[in-house]
């Protein structure tokens, strides 16, 4: 009992060298073999390893471009420092010339009037322009600069209603 119970035991089992074995292992490795040449020869990986590499190449560039901005513009604020500094050594200057030649407060007081109102840039003080005619005889008015004797021409004449 025991003998055919092993034989039929065999003839289920399938051998490692029997041909259906070798069959699946070609599938499986040529799957594989063809995996890996369809991501090294495919045209669509080509262009995306090339995109990926000028995206890194554009970020470095802008990383280089961050870190020149940011020096050049502390070099621009440097520069503004100097010039402030110099505008309040000018400024000293002229306020002591003006004192050596007895010109009085009169002039170092417009000068302080004048970069108060550049500093401050206040708008409101400036009036706006008007843009029509102050009662019926203004710059925009219809007979401005029109001459008397027109006038009266044009006053016999028959208008036509304005809506």
């Amino acid at each position: 009992m025991q003998l055919v119970a092993r034989i039929t035991y065999r003839e289920k089992t399938v051998e490692a060298s029997s041909p259906f074995t070798f069959a699946i292992i070609g599938l499986i490795i040529g799957f594989a073999i063809g995996l890996v040449c369809y991501r090294l020869f495919s045209k669509g990986q080509r262009d995306h390893a090339t995109l990926k590499q000028a995206l890194l190449e554009r970020e470095h560039q802008i990383a280089e471009l961050k870190k020149g901005m940011g020096s050049h513009l502390s070099g621009i604020q440097q520069h503004l420092i100097n010039l402030r500094h110099e505008a309040d050594q000018l400024e000293q200057h002229i306020e002591k010339e003006a004192a050596e030649w007895k010109l009085g407060t009169s002039f170092t007081a417009t000068t302080t009037q004048n970069s108060s109102m550049t500093t401050t840039g206040s708008e409101s003080d400036v009036n706006t322009p008007r843009d029509y005619a102050d009662g019926k005889s203004g710059t925009l008015s219809e007979d401005f600069g029109l001459k008397d004797s027109q006038k009266d021409t044009d006053s016999n004449k028959a208008q036509p209603p304005r809506y």
